[in-house]
C-alpha cells in the first residue's frame, strides 16, 4: 500500500505488499505497505497469496491470473518483467514456485492510488495448480471485519521486509471518519471506490501493495473484498488504510480475467 506522509503537498503513499521506495503521488514514483501488529501465516492458510517480484502482493483469482493494484503495475500490454512466488508463506521455501508473466492489464481510468481505479490483472506463463480467491460481491461481505495479509515492513520505517507471510484481521471504518482524516491531509477520499480498514496498532505497511483484503463468506470460503492501495504512514492513529473496494469493479476485474485466461 502506498502511504502519505503530510506536508502541505501529497507526499508518501504505502501500501500492503509492495516495494522498497516511498511513493510520491505528485511525481508517479511507487512504493508499498506490510502488515503492522499481525501474525505470521502458516503453511496453506492463504494458499492463493501471491508475492510480486517488484515488491508487491497479489491473489491468483484464476489459474492463471493474478489480482494486484493498478500502482504496482506499468501501462497494459506485453509484460515478461514480473516474476510471481506463489504456494507458500515463507518466500525462501524449497516449495515456492515461481512463474513469469506474459502480460498486463490495468484499469484504464488508474491515474494515481488516491484517485481511484487502482486495480490490475497480469497474466502468467502458465497455469498454477493452486487454489484460487473468490472476487466478492459485495453487500453482507463489505461490512467486515477483514483479513488483510503481505510480506513487508512490519513497522513503518522498518529497514526490511519479511520472508514470511504475515496477516491481522481489522474493522471497517465509516467513510466520513476516514475521509475527514485524509483530507486534513491534503487527500480527498474516493467513497464509492474504497474501503477504509484498521485499528490501533494494526495495520498495512511498506512492502503490501496490491495484497488481498478478504472475508470469510458464509460457504466457508474466502472472497477477496479489497486490494491494499494506500494510506499514511503506518498505523498512525486516525489514519486508516485505504483499500480499492472489489464490489465497484467486479464486472470490470471479470471480464478482464476471462480475457487473459
Amino acid at each position: 500500500m502506498v502511504r502519505i506522509v503530510p506536508s502541505g503537498v501529497l507526499v508518501v503513499l504505502l501500501t500492503l505488499v509492495s516495494a522498497g521506495t516511498p511513493a510520491h503521488a505528485s511525481t508517479g514514483d511507487r512504493a508499498a505497505r506490510a502488515v503492522v501488529g499481525g501474525e505470521v501465516a502458516e503453511s496453506g492458510l492463504f494458499p492463493w497469496a501471491v508475492r510480486l517480484s517488484m515488491g508487491c502482493g497479489g491473489a491468483l483469482t484464476a489459474p492463471r491470473v493474478v489480482l494486484t493494484a493498478g500502482h504496482c503495475v506499468g501501462a497494459s500490454g506485453r509484460n515478461d518483467k514480473i516474476t510471481v512466488t506463489a504456494g507458500v508463506s515463507d518466500l525462501k521455501s524449497r516449495q515456492a514456485i515461481t512463474v513469469r508473466s506474459v502480460e498486463v492489464y490495468r484499469s484504464p481510468n488508474f491515474v494515481t492510488e488516491t484517485r481511484g481505479d487502482d486495480w490490475a490483472v497480469i497474466k502468467l506463463e502458465r497455469e498454477l495448480d493452486l487454489p484460487t480467491l473468490e472476487i466478492g460481491r459485495g453487500g453482507p461481505s463489505d461490512e467486515g471485519p477483514f483479513t488483510v495479509m503481505g510480506w513487508g515492513q512490519t513497522k513503518e520505517g522498518s529497514p526490511r521486509q519479511e520472508r514470511r507471510l504475515h496477516y491481522a484481521e481489522v474493522p471497517i471504518i465509516p467513510d466520513e471518519t476516514c475521509a475527514v482524516s485524509y483530507r486534513k491531509a491534503g487527500v480527498e477520499l474516493v467513497r464509492d471506490e474504497s474501503i477504509c480498514a484498521g485499528r490501533h496498532g494494526v495495520d498495512t505497511c511498506q512492502g503490501d501493495s496490491g495484497g488481498p483484503m478478504v472475508v470469510k463468506a458464509d460457504t466457508g470460503r474466502w472472497e477477496q473484498v479489497g486490494i491494499v492501495s494506500w494510506g499514511l504512514g503506518c498505523a498512525r492513529d486516525g489514519y486508516f488504510g485505504v483499500y480499492t473496494q472489489i464490489s465497484t469493479f467486479r464486472s470490470d476485474i471479470r471480464a478482464a480475467t476471462r480475457r487473459l485466461s
